[in-house]
């Protein structure tokens, strides 16, 4: 069996009960907003690419209420975070990163980069997106905190790009990783049975129905975590930077296969040249992928998120043994499309397109044959950020 995900309307009740018992008072306002998980186009949003992610029912929600005074107190309920699941923030020290657990870091970035002016309040963070599973649990967080900040003062009237730029820039700033737009922007974007092609240069979004009741979009999590403010991943972006520059390009984005040529007959580092295929063909693959699904051509899809696995394995070089052995043995059961490793890489989460008399198959092979103890998740593309009614649903 898969995980059951929760309904949001018995999580917000979790949640509530949470904040009463910690701050024994009643919360007033609740948002929540997705994890996701990307299709296909990897590592590509920071080269100013194409990516095709989609919005999950994975959801952190917070609750709370505006507090008098300065300090601003918020409260966990991951008993896996580090030191302690409360942060006291003094919103008039708010850039100060030197004080409270890590997570909150988080939350501080959101704060400093809200645009608008944010109020001391009372929270509950409470989340059903895995941490360390490459599903965007920290993106969820930013733009949970966000909405949350719009609700409680007078609503930013900033548009959803720039306020997923501004959680963007948090990361960045508070958090430490280099990332690309996409989590942010299909967290607050995302749209039900709707995955979303987004040009992360021009900063725009095409839908793309995924509507088949025989198609079914399974995410295994390996369980093995990765850290992305360690060095892989901003070696990667630097050595992207490095493959644009040689190449006389703003970025990858304008790349082409007859630049691979150029950078081999300048004997360009052979990494740098890897990470500049990698990006090049999966930014075609992306593309390719959104005319296919549209035609609803599962099986070339499949095909294209099997190339993308491969390219993130061999050229892009952030794969994992346990990932590639989650990506062969769904692939070895009939009725399956495709499947590729999502998200960052150095663990986290395989996604598996198939066919719904498929799944139990598939989850049986993995099961008997992985050497770890895999987690999976049938999922539907679903809504993006919203806020929540304080009602029995």
């Amino acid at each position: 069996m898969s995980e059951k995900i929760p309904n949001v309307a018995a999580l917000l009740e979790e949640t509530k009960t949470i904040f009463r018992n910690h701050f024994n008072e009643e919360p007033l306002q609740f948002v929540y907003a997705p994890g996701r998980v990307n299709l296909i186009g990897e590592h590509t949003d920071y080269n100013g690419g194409f990516v095709m992610p989609m919005a999950l029912p994975l959801i952190t929600i917070i609750v709370g209420k505006k507090n008098n005074g300065s300090k601003s107190y918020v409260y966990t309920s991951a008993s896996t975070v580090d030191t302690s699941q409360e942060a006291i923030l003094d919103m008039e020290h708010i850039t100060d990163k030197s004080t409270g657990p890590k997570w909150s870091l988080y939350v501080r970035g959101v704060i400093a980069n809200y645009i608008g002016t944010a109020p001391a309040f009372k929270a509950v963070i409470h989340s059903t997106v895995p941490i360390g599973g490459g599903l965007a649990s920290s993106a969820a967080l930013e733009v949970a905190v966000y909405y949350f900040l719009d609700e409680i003062g007078e609503p930013s009237k900033a548009t959803v790009v720039n306020r997923a730029l501004a959680c963007q820039q948090a990361e960045h700033e508070y958090a430490g990783v280099p990332c690309g737009i996409m989590d942010q922007f299909v967290s607050f974007m995302g749209k039900t049975r709707q995955a979303l092609l987004i040009d992360c240069q021009k900063m725009t979004v095409d839908y793309i129905p995924l509507t088949d009741p025989r198609i079914v979009v399974l995410i295994t999590n390996s369980n093995v975590k990765h850290e992305l403010t360690g060095g892989e991943y901003s070696t990667r972006r630097k050595q992207c930077e490095e493959a644009a520059q040689l190449l006389k390009r703003v970025s990858l984005r304008e790349a082409t296969t007859h630049d691979l040529d150029y950078l081999k007959s300048i004997n360009a580092n052979e990494e740098v040249i890897k990470r500049a295929k990698h990006v090049i063909s999966e930014n075609r693959r992306t593309k390719e992928g959104a005319e296919m699904l549209k035609q609803g051509n599962y099986m070339g899809f499949g095909r294209l998120m099997a190339e993308s696995h491969n390219s993130l394995r061999d050229d892009y070089n952030v794969s994992c043994s346990e990932l590639d052995d989650l990506v062969e043995l769904a692939m070895e059961v009939e009725g399956v499309l495709g499947s590729r490793m999502t998200g960052a890489g150095f663990g986290g989460c395989t996604v598996t397109l198939l066919f719904s008399n498929a799944v139990e198959k598939v989850m049986d092979n993995i099961r008997r044959k992985y050497k770890g103890v895999p987690t999976f998740y049938i999922c539907e593309p679903s809504e993006g950020a919203a806020k929540l009614c304080d009602c029995r649903i």
